[in-house]
């Protein structure tokens, strides 16, 4: 598919792109000399974005009112996924200790969920949601225990690549039918989900590259559905985020791609000199700055659209 007009770093495939954009931004990069950067989490009240070098088992802090990035966590457990709850708390998915935990206000850790059914480890946390109930949905694929090179070499326990929802305490699996369940988001009224499949990573040929999406049931914890909402033409997605008009944008090989969270309908992209694994959207109470995590760096766009506010 090629773009029907492309303006500096910007591919523009419906003009409904130009209305999110501003074709005179530029992309900022913000931190260098990271092995794969992942995991962005946006604190508006602190100005500040957490993210995760996996491999090189740190978390970082970027702080927008200096623009200095520094250590936030040395070891991080391998962390990949954050994101940030209701109550301001960093949510991480540590795929060496293959949990997720809570970082509470006064900086102690508090392990949400480190055992899946029958008292198995989970394989490897990934990435992770929280709705506005206090739920806590991630997903679960073996990137972590596929080698020693962001977590620990070691076997699946529970045989299955799932997808889970913590919520009143109790462990609900939610989709069991991936390949390698990867990013997810809600949307704007949080009645769907959209997860990642990056199954193409283990089966090359013919393996999943899709984002699939869900409605989620009257209880809260189950999903209907599950239909492939767009299918991956450049690279592999793996994290996403969500605008406050319902729009998707999501990591795609070199660059970020945007579609129409109605129709799955590629709109848009953003050309990133590296492979992209994640972003978010932060910028204070505006929320229109997208955060870009791609393999060695950190890079920042100002956009025309804002953020969900579930960032």
């Amino acid at each position: 598919m090629s773009a029907e007009k492309s303006i500096g770093i910007f591919e523009i495939y419906d003009d409904s792109f130009r209305r999110l954009i501003s074709t005179t931004a530029t992309l900022q990069r913000l931190h260098t000399g990271l092995i794969w950067s992942e995991g962005p989490a946006y604190f508006p009240a602190q100005r500040s974005l957490i993210f995760s070098d996996v491999p090189g088992n740190i978390l970082l802090r970027y702080d927008e009112c200096n623009g200095q990035t520094s250590i936030f966590r040395s070891p991080s457990n391998n962390g990949n996924g954050n994101t940030v709850d209701r109550q301001g708390r960093l949510i991480t998915c540590e795929q060496q200790t293959r949990r997720v935990t809570r970082t509470e206000h006064d900086g102690t850790i508090t392990v949400l969920i480190d055992r899946a059914e029958n008292n198995k480890r989970f394989n490897s946390p990934n990435d992770v949601v929280v709705r506005s109930d206090d739920s806590i949905w991630f997903t679960d694929p073996t990137y972590g225990i596929d080698s020693d090179y962001e977590g620990d070499r070691g076997e699946s326990e529970i045989g299955g690549n799932f997808v889970y929802c913590l919520k009143d305490g109790q462990l609900h699996v939610v989709a069991r039918d991936f390949e390698q369940p990867n990013g997810l988001v809600f949307s704007p009224d949080e009645k769907h989900l959209y997860i990642v499949d990056t199954g193409r990573t283990h089966r090359p040929q013919d393996g999943a590259k899709h984002i699939r999406v869900f409605s989620i049931g009257d209880d809260g914890v189950s999903l209907n559905g599950g239909e492939v909402f767009a299918e991956c033409q450049t690279g592999l997605y793996d994290g996403l985020r969500v605008d406050a008009l319902g729009n998707i944008w999501t990591s795609a090989g070199e660059g970020v791609s945007c579609y129409d969270g109605r129709t799955g309908s590629l709109i848009g992209r953003i050309r990133v000199p590296e492979i992209v694994a994640n972003v978010c959207f932060g910028g204070g109470v505006k929320r229109n700055v997208l955060y870009i995590c791609a393999t060695t760096s950190l890079y920042a766009i100002r956009l025309a659209v804002n953020g969900c506010k579930t960032f």
